[in-house]
């Protein structure tokens, strides 16, 4: 059967994918944090998944205030990277697996969880960023993968406990697939951060620090916290961090930490990234 083996959370920052896109890794400013991601890249191209489900959030690229899907799973052939204003990003496009995304879409909604089918999506940096981030620069991505878009931009988003729940949801569809596949699960967004308002630029490095060391050690009493605290101590986008619990949901309740990495500055935004192994996997 089908086993989710890995677990990777990671910011999303876009500023990530134009430094990459530009080749000014080595820039010094932003060396620090490329240099912090090398560990967790030389790791998964040892232990390469067949299929990655990449958890994220649209940024008015295929959805807008027209129509708003709290939860929606894409399931075709492939994924063109979205033109976020600036032309698409020169990376590969995503290939799907359709038959998996379709049974998850399946067990998923009879899990009575109620997820919106996406037959053509382009996704954005919201996914692109996090490829780019543990797969370098490819010819072509080295897995299948398998979009699950969340609504945290517009009120009222998903709680901690029902992305929790979701991940839960997701492990028991991927464990009733019949094909022998390695399964990574990703989880995206935030930290803590906000851009606009009074406090623009807040970066709270405590309470991201302390989420990742909770979401490995803790994930229930993480799943039990309230929007209002993740709008407090880490800006109106740390609610983004809803969707690491989904990962989190998907892997077994205790895990190997094999690697985290948490560096501030990185354009006004707290960068986190932490990989995990499912010990029943």
């Amino acid at each position: 059967m089908a086993k989710i083996t890995t677990g990777i959370g990671t910011s999303h920052v876009p500023s990530v994918g134009a430094v990459i896109d530009k080749n000014n890794e080595q820039d010094p400013y932003w060396k620090p944090l490329f240099d912090g991601y090398q560990p967790a890249r030389d790791w998964i191209k040892e232990n390469k998944p067949d299929v990655a489900i990449v958890v994220y959030n649209d940024h008015a690229s295929s959805f807008g205030l027209n129509l708003i899907p709290t939860f929606t799973l894409g399931v075709a052939d492939e994924f063109l990277p979205a033109d976020e204003g600036y032309g698409r990003r020169q990376v590969p496009k995503a290939i799907g697996e359709p038959d998996l995304a379709w049974h998850l879409a399946e067990s998923l909604i009879t899990d009575e969880f109620d997820i919106t089918i996406a037959n053509e999506m382009d996704v954005d940096h919201g996914l692109t960023v996090p490829l780019s981030i543990m797969f370098d620069k490819p010819e072509e991505w080295p897995c299948k993968i398998i979009p699950l878009a969340v609504n945290v931009i517009q009120y009222p988003p998903p709680s901690g406990n029902r992305c929790y729940n979701l991940g839960k949801a997701i492990r028991r569809a991927v464990e009733s697939y019949d094909k022998d596949l390695k399964v990574a699960i990703f989880g995206t967004g935030g930290m803590s951060h906000q851009l606009q308002g009074e406090r623009a630029g807040l970066v709270n490095a405590e309470f991201d620090q302390k989420f990742l060391e909770d979401l490995v050690h803790d994930p229930v009493g993480v799943s039990k916290k309230p929007h209002v605290e993740y709008m407090r101590e880490a800006g109106s986008e740390g609610v983004e961090l809803v969707m690491w619990l989904i990962m989190r949901g998907a892997m077994s309740d205790k895990v190997k930490e094999t690697y985290k990495f948490y560096h501030v500055p990185a354009s006004n935004t707290g960068a986190g990234l932490i990989v995990l192994e499912d010990e029943q996997a």
